[in-house]
This record gives structure tokens, sequence and C-alpha cells, in this order.
């Protein structure tokens, strides 16, 4: 075999390994992407866009790729994890193409699915699946983003005409930023609080609540009476998405366009619920729509996975400066500083893949159940909260430094990558904000200790968290029985080969989860004697921030584990083992300060890790074109002129549009 081969050979198992479960979908959808209808393009003139973006979308749903995302008994085939993975996929064109579908299908379509009953099954589903309705999903507020139990809309029930009021307080509670308001869509999906009274009560609110609600006239697009839409205009990037606000004044609706899967109200205005903890059901309902928040996190990791195929084959081709002694230039990437710059990166990469395929089956699993456990939707919801927060820093991070290191090139929009960085830069920010959402993670790690700690001198305290803090970190979240085996064949020494070793690795990201959650929660425990709760969490939220990330980090190098143990070819393997080698280090080296602070390193051992993130980015320059193949972009999805064999300045149409 010659070596061309082998390295093909070698990209096509890193491919297999990494498109995960739903393999045959993500094939399906490159393939169905190679049209030339979904060439890349950068296109800043938001009428173009938004009208490509839709042309897209109504080919994708030509061809059936919408049904997968809905239950068999409302028209769809059921295979939810298959729904995201193609999604995710989109991005690898146009994020305002995936922007749109996630939003038509998964955010609408989703709400109507999952908080609604039959009767709008019936009404709404196949036109919303075959895009005869346009909706939107109409949550966010101008005075209420991540805070969405406080949104102000109001939705008023009237029982002498069966009918939900639905009202705008004033401009903090118009619906803002909602994808397809501006433009497309004739329904939304609203949510409000819901007020009503039954016999004899006074009224009052019941908590948020989800109304489907007709916007738009259905013959010319115009809003209906009581109604006002407005386009908000250019944003930093997603042209092809009409972003807009909404606002309602005494807008009528019937009762039955309440979504009344988990609530109902009657015709004399009595309310009722199978679950009484108002809390509980707000986070009942709003983890239903679960689905969305995974989707964006794997779509930011794919874009990443772009920028980096398109940076480091530029960088495979570029020349820069010639070494002494010679007339012949250096390829940009046999620098060291050049490696360092990408090679982490892509090993990020590789590693928060491995940890989506695993959030996505994990979703599918749960949501397929006829009856899932509490406990373990609780822990998925945690789960889907970090992963997103990581995959769309990481893209940030990966896009910018792509974009960087091909120069004045990267900075061409005929390139691509600036389309990339401005197109995703929102998603740190929407379906979560990533700072509250990795709280959110913290908040669940913390759990466990609520009610046992509350009165526990410190003698109680170091029993408890000696018995009962490492169960929570050793919940192994995947491939259990391996990471347990490596762990006890870790290397407990100085010597330098030790911080290759897998136990070793993990080990670590172990003991720095343990200590912090452990110190957190007792900080807590001690605050909460002298101030409120809510004072206590703020004096710590820098801690609770640092152990939540140690968490995700814990769980994104398991699922790379988990990844290379699936992994069907041995050469692949030590290959992944030694991209795992690299994330694994360039995490501890991200957090070395912490690590020597607190003694779990010496600073020769720190300055071994910064030894080790170099000695394996030598190891892996060879194979770094094998690296971006075993993304699997397709050669027609990448966009940049730069790698073309073109001329300088000779733009291809398709990215030129």
């Amino acid at each position: 075999m010659t070596t061309t081969e082998s390295a093909d050979t070698l990209a096509t198992h890193l491919r297999r390994t990494l498109d995960g479960r739903w393999r045959d979908v993500r094939e399906q959808t490159r393939e169905q992407l190679s049209r030339h209808e979904f060439a890349p393009h950068y296109t800043p003139n938001t009428a173009i866009a938004r009208t490509k973006a839709t042309e897209q979308l109504r080919i994708l749903a030509a061809a059936g790729a919408a049904e997968s995302g809905f239950a068999k008994s409302v028209g769809g085939t059921g295979d939810i994890g298959a729904a995201v993975t193609m999604i995710e996929m989109l991005a690898m064109s146009d994020l305002s193409l995936m922007v749109k579908a996630g939003v038509q299908w998964g955010l609408f379509g989703g709400a109507i699915e999952n908080l609604g009953t039959q009767r709008h099954h019936d009404e709404f589903i196949k036109p919303l699946i075959d895009l005869e309705t346009f909706g939107c999903f109409a949550m966010t507020e101008t005075g209420h983003g991540s805070d969405v139990q406080s949104i102000g809309t109001t939705a008023t029930y009237d029982r002498d005409t069966q009918e939900f009021v639905i009202h705008t307080p004033d401009k903090s509670c118009r619906k803002d930023y909602i994808g397809g308001a501006a433009e497309a869509a004739k329904y939304a999906a609203v949510f409000a609080q819901l007020i009503t009274a039954g016999p004899g009560e006074e009224p009052e609110s019941k908590g948020v609540h989800c109304f489907v609600v007709q916007i738009r006239d259905e013959n010319f697009g115009e809003d209906l009476p009581g109604v006002t839409t407005f386009d908000i205009g250019y944003k930093g990037g997603l042209p092809g998405v009409d972003n807009g606000r909404i606002m309602f004044d005494q807008v009528r609706i019937p009762r039955t366009a309440m979504l009344n899967r988990i609530a109902d109200v009657a015709e004399d205005g009595t309310y009722s619920s199978e679950i009484e903890n108002p809390n509980r059901r707000f986070f009942t309902m709003l983890g239903t729509l679960i689905r969305g928040r995974i989707t964006v996190g794997g779509s930011a990791g794919a874009a990443a996975r772009v920028a980096l195929t398109i940076a480091t084959q530029y960088a495979l081709q570029r020349k820069q400066f010639s070494a002494p002694g010679t007339d012949e230039e250096v390829t940009i990437m046999d620098y060291l500083v050049h490696q360092r710059r990408l090679l982490p990166l892509i090993a990020k990469s590789y590693a928060l893949q491995f940890a989506q395929n695993e959030l996505v089956s994990k979703m599918h699993d749960i949501q397929s159940a006829e009856d899932p456990d509490a406990d373990e939707q609780r822990e998925l919801e945690g789960r889907a909260a970090g992963l997103k927060a990581a995959n769309t820093w990481h893209a940030t991070r990966a896009i910018q430094e792509s974009r960087e290191a091909c120069g004045g090139a990267g900075y061409l929009a005929e390139n691509r990558l600036i389309a990339l960085k401005a197109d995703s830069d929102v998603f740190t920010t929407f379906e979560g904000d990533n700072v509250v959402l990795t709280q959110l993670v913290a908040k669940e790690l913390l759990t466990a200790y609520a009610h046992e700690v509350r009165s526990f001198g410190a003698a109680d305290w170091m029993r408890f968290a000696a018995e009962t803090v490492g169960d929570v970190v050793k919940k192994r979240t995947a491939a259990a029985p391996i990471i347990q085996t490596l762990v006890d064949s870790r290397q407990d020494n100085e010597e330098e080969g030790s911080l290759f070793n897998r136990g070793t690795q993990i080990s670590m990201f172990e003991d720095r989860e343990e200590y912090l959650i452990s110190t957190a929660a007792r900080r807590l425990n001690g605050l909460s004697k002298k101030m409120s709760q809510f004072d206590a969490f703020n004096m710590v939220q820098d801690h609770i921030l640092h152990a939540a990330t140690a968490h995700i980090d814990r769980v994104i190098l398991e699922a790379f584990v988990a990844g290379i143990d699936n992994c069907e070819d041995d050469d692949t393997k030590e290959l992944l083992g030694q991209v795992c080698d690299l994330y694994a280090l360039s995490v501890l080296d991200a957090d070395k300060a912490w690590f020597i602070e607190h003694r779990y390193i010496s600073t020769e051992r720190s300055k071994a890790i910064t030894r080790g993130i170099n000695e394996r980015c030598r190891t892996l320059r060879p194979h770094a074109q094998t690296l971006i193949d075993g993304f699997g972009i397709p050669e027609n999805l990448l966009g940049a002129a730069m790698l073309a064999d073109d001329e300088p300045g000779e733009v291809k149409e398709s990215v030129r549009t």
C-alpha cells in the first residue's frame, strides 16, 4: 500500500469513527449538499440571502429531510437523532440555512409536537414539514433572554368569549430576535404568562405556557390586527435569517390555540395540570425543547471543523521564509508555532464531536422512550447545556485562529472564513448564554448536596465529601469499564512519559473536578449560614464556573476514550490516541496555574506538559491532511478560493454570488 493509499484508508476510518451512530445520515446529507444549490456563498445582501436560504430549505423539504424529526404518529419517521444530525450537517454549507431549518422544524415544529396535542398535530405538523406553513419560536423578549420564567407577555383567559388575549405590556416585553418573524412566519409559538381564574377565583398567573398565534395574513403576508412585526435589519452575520420583533396589542386567539399537553384551561377558566409544582412544570416544558440547544452546539462544532480544514489545507500549501543555507521556502505547517495554533484545535474538534455524538445518542434514546427516567432527563439537560457552551466557545476560538492563520487571505470574503466567523459568533449567546448555561451545569452537580450538608459540622462534612463527592465525579458518562481499567493503570510519578498515560490523564481531570465540586459545596454550606442563598451563590460564582468547566472537560475526555474504543482499525486507533493526548495535555496546559497552586503538579511537571504538547504536535504534523480529511467536509463545501488551482484573484462564481 502506498503512503497516499495508507493516508486515504486512515482518513476513511477516522471519518467513519467520527461520524458515529448516524453515519449513514451524514453520508446522505453530504451527497445532498454536493448539489450546486448548496455551494457556500458570501451574500451580505439580506434580501438575496433570505431568498436563497428559503429555496435551499424547500429543496430539503422536497427530499423529505424534515420527516425524521417527528414521531410516526404525526407523520414523521421518528428518528430524532437523525434529525439533529442532519441539521448539524447543514452548517457545513450555510449557517443561515441551518438556523432556518432549526427554527422551522426544530423549534416551531418541536413546540407544536411536544407541547401540543392531537388537534394541534392534525392542523400544523404536515404543513410545517412540507413548508406550506412557516412558523417562528417567540420566546425571547427584549428584557428577558435567559430568564424565561420572568417574561412579560401575557395570555389572559376571557371566559365570556372562551379566548386568550395575548398582550405586550411594554417594549421590554416585545418578542425579540425571533427567526422568521421579519418576513416568512405566518404563525408563532408564543410563550406568555398564562392568567386565568376558575369559577369564584381571582385571576392569577399560572406561569409561562405556549400558544399558537397567527401573526400574518395567509394571502398577502400582512400583519394581522393587533400584531406588529419589525425587521431588526442587519446583524453581525446570518443574513439569510429574517430575525424580527413582535408586539401584541390585545390579540384574541381561541382557547384551543393553547398547546395543552402539559397543562390546560377549561371553558370556565379552570386551570389543570398533572404536574402540580410550578417550577417542575416549567422545566418539564423546557426539557421537551432541548433539541434546539443540542443542535446549536453540534452546528457550531461543524462550522469549526470547516474553518480548521480550510486553514490547515492553506498551511499545507503556503510557504514563507527559507531555512538558512537553502533557497527553498518552508511550508508554514512545518513551523512548530503554526502546528501549535491549529493541531490542538483539531484535537479538540475530534474530542467535542465524540462528546456530541454521545449526547445526541442519549437524547434520542430518552426522547424515544415511552416513559423516560426523570433523573436521566435532568442529566441530559445539564450535559446539553455544558456541551453547547463548550462547542460554541470552541467554534469562536477555532474560527478566529483559522482566520489569523491564513493572514490577509483569511480576511477575504472569497475564502469564507469571515462569513463563518460572523455567522457563528451569535451561537455563544443564543439558545442560552454560555455563562448562564455553565452555571446551570454547576447547579446540577451541586444538587446532590442541597439537603445533606445544611447542618453539617466540619467533621461530618469531610466524611460526606470523602464518601459522596468522588461518586459524583466517578459516575462515568461513557465506556465506564474501559475508563476504570485505564485509571487503574495510571502512572503516579514525575516521569515525563507518564503524561501520555491515559489513566494518568483521566485521573488528573477527575481530581480537579472532585476538588472543585467538593470545595464549592463546602463554601456554599458555610456562606449560607451567614447570608441568603442568592448572596452565597453570588460570592462563589467564579468557583462554581470553574467546577462546571472541569466537569465538561472530563465528560469530553471520556467520550474521546469511548470513541477510540469504538474504532474498528488498529492504526486509526493509534492515531486517535495521539490526538487524544494532544487534547488532554492542552486542557491541562490551559489550567496549569490551578494544578500548581493546589500542588497537584510540580513546576517541572508543568514544563513537561508543554514539552508533551510540542512532541504530539511534531508527531501529528505528517498526519495533518489525514486528520482534516477525517472531518469529512466535502471539497465543494469549503468555498475557499485560495485553495483552488485558479490564479490569484480569479474568484469562482459560487463563492462570489
